[in-house]
């Protein structure tokens, strides 16, 4: 029953994510980058100060860095270890390169879509900020219908990719290093998280700007080490990513590049599953933050795809290559998933391989299990009204529970296809909504100095007090 189950998955998975949704998302992501005068330049003489910096007197929830840490919060997880060593299972090692493109071009779209969710962002009768790909489409495009259609699968999508994914990422790592039972870490890990999200984004946020940045630097400084005792292998590796991201071949240590379709497919795929840029969630986060202007934040929210995948995920990348390159021992018919690939990948450096890999994937996943639980309510209220808040919380929590001993193999191709399924509409308000990205980019840069302060309007809504 599992095989007929997973096989039918497999096809919607292959489906959703074939050329079409490849070209859409590339597309997007360098049409943005055009269309913006390519932003990324500005990401780190512009970007990266102002996510460490403050405004007074601007609306908004949690800080700039707040909103910026939950959402890398929600981005950097698993598919910065598991999602890259399975995009190299299942496309070789030239879906790397692909995949670190993703993120290079990818920036310009996160700009896009954190400006107008903040853009749009609304009040609520109790004195939220909340906003994203739903708040632009009903507001911006009179399309409603389309931004509950969004709301509907990323809800769902926060249960794949935010919750289950990650949980049972975690299980996975500490019974195959700490021989701990998986069920013992769903009940862990569903405490723990019950305790911090029933405090809304406020308390989210402020465990996230503690957590995020050590574990980031941890991992970092880890993969900076490993890639030490690696040195020798380094400029093999990227020679063998970028020549197996263009055709088929082989390299040592049993990679075996899968082609040109695959190397871009699951590239593509696990570069969005880790930075989520066009997909519709950081945003989510963005319009919480306080701030007097929606190019301010969306400069900010879009360092987090810099982090996310152009550093860590390429970081990784070089990792797991170099490492199976310099030790046969991790071959070909050993290679049976990506987590089981990074963990054999890791398992070859004593002692430091594995510690890093545990609290790398403990602290990543956690840290996303909160911010999509975030993005999970902000959708549900969204078309259920506060209403729906206590029974997402519920089953949220219940799902920490019980996905620790389902199979990762489903679960991942499961998320795959809610995420497709919620870039879609998200995409298409950042394609129609160019326009007004363009002209408050205008409006409030030149010369790299934003010369407008004047704050972005807040609607006032009722939402709070009663259904919307």
């Amino acid at each position: 029953m599992y095989e007929k189950i997973f096989a039918v998955v497999q096809s919607v998975d292959d489906f959703v994510w074939g050329w079409g949704m490849i070209l859409l998302l590339l597309g997007t992501h360098l049409f943005m980058t055009v269309r913006t005068g390519f932003i990324q330049r500005k990401t780190i003489t512009k970007g990266i100060p102002l996510s460490v910096s403050t405004e007074e007197g601007a609306d908004g929830e949690v800080s700039q860095f707040g909103a910026l840490t939950t959402a890398l919060a929600s981005t950097i997880g698993t598919g910065n270890i598991i999602g890259v060593g399975t995009a190299i299972a299942l496309g070789g090692p030239g879906a790397v390169l692909w995949c670190w493109l993703t993120g290079v071009f990818g920036i310009a779209t996160k700009y896009a879509e954190s400006l107008i969710a903040v853009k749009y962002r609304v009040k609520t009768a109790d004195g939220r900020m909340q906003g994203g790909a739903m708040y632009a489409l009903e507001r911006g495009l009179n399309m409603k219908w389309l931004g509950i259609i969004f709301a509907v699968f990323a809800g769902l999508a926060s249960f794949g990719i935010g919750c289950a994914a990650q949980v049972n990422a975690i299980a996975e790592v500490c019974d195959e290093n700490m021989d701990v039972d998986p069920w013992l870490i769903g009940i862990i890990v569903a405490g723990l998280t019950a305790v911090v999200i029933f405090g809304g984004i406020k308390s989210i946020a402020r465990v996230c700007e503690k957590l995020v940045p050590f574990m980031a630097v941890f991992y970092v400084i880890g993969c900076l080490v490993i890639l030490g005792i690696n040195y020798d292998y380094i400029i093999p590796a990227i020679q063998t990513i970028c020549r197996l991201a263009f055709t088929k071949g082989a390299a040592a240590g049993g990679l075996v590049g899968g082609g040109v379709r695959l190397a871009i497919q699951y590239g593509v795929a696990r570069g969005l599953f880790s930075n989520e840029s066009g997909m519709g969630s950081a945003p989510i986060a963005a319009a919480a933050a306080k701030t007097k202007n929606p190019v301010r934040q969306a400069l900010v929210s879009s360092t987090g795809t810099f982090w996310d995948t152009v550093v860590v995920c390429l970081m990784t990348g070089l990792v797991l290559v170099s490492t199976i390159m310099k030790n046969p021992a991790v071959n070909a018919d050993q290679i049976a998933d990506g987590g089981e690939l990074t963990t054999l990948a890791f398992g070859q450096i004593p002692y430091l391989g594995p510690f890093i890999l545990v609290v790398g994937i403990i602290s990543f996943a956690y840290s996303t299990i909160l911010g999509w639980a975030y993005y999970g309510e902000r959708c549900v209220e969204y078309f259920a009204g506060k209403a729906g808040l206590l029974p997402y919380r519920i089953l949220y929590v219940a799902v920490l529970l019980i996905a620790p001993v389902q199979p990762l193999d489903l679960v991942w191709k499961i998320a795959d296809i809610l995420n497709a399924l919620m870039a879609v509409p998200n995409l298409i308000a950042v394609l129609l909504l160019s326009p007004v990205i363009v002209r408050e980019t205008r409006k409030y840069i030149r010369d790299l100095d934003i010369v407008d302060d004047t704050p972005v309007p807040v609607v006032k809504t009722g939402v709070g007090k009663e259904k919307r």
